[in-house]
């Protein structure tokens, strides 16, 4: 594991030590959502809030910064644009999925804007095109998604309970 900044490290520890022994192994990234602040602090809200339980990443992404993608059990540290550490996620499942293949059962999980498969392919169409253009690639609607669940294991305020 890489060295984690200082706020991320002590919040990171902060989740291990409320745990029975979880595997620092498992650790997978510090993130924030997206690519502008006002949309990473949103996302970020909206997994605190319950209302986002997945997310979509080109699969080239991962081979292009050298890493694997995520598998189920990883364990990351969402934060906000800031750097400033928001809570735990655990990775549930991934799949592999080009992007005009994706559900809207999986939009909906996504939780942005309205929930709806229009509204999920036309923000995320402009997102990986703009993503695609930083790195002299072309968006195309075949192109392969991580589509990755998780749920919050973590954070700095206790979890509600849904009930």
């Amino acid at each position: 594991m890489s060295p984690m900044p200082p706020p991320i490290a002590e919040f990171w520890q902060a989740y291990v030590a409320s745990t029975a022994g979880v595997d620092e192994s498992r650790f997978y990234e510090a993130f924030y959502f997206a690519d502008s602040e006002a949309l990473a602090d949103s996302l970020a809200a909206l997994v605190l809030s319950g209302t986002k339980r997945a997310t979509a990443s080109a699969f080239w992404t991962f081979e292009a910064q050298g890493r694997r993608a995520p598998v189920p059990g990883d364990l990351s540290v969402v934060t906000n644009w800031a750097g400033v550490p928001q809570c735990v996620i655990e990775t549930v499942a991934v799949d592999r999925v080009p992007f005009n293949q994706v559900s809207a059962e999986f939009a909906a999980t996504e939780g942005e804007g309205d929930g709806s498969l229009t509204y999920w392919r036309e923000a995320h169409e402009q997102f990986f095109q703009r993503e695609c253009a930083l790195h002299g690639r072309a968006f195309t609607e075949d192109q392969l998604l991580a589509c990755e669940r998780f749920k919050v294991v973590y954070r700095s305020s206790p979890l509600k309970d849904p009930s």
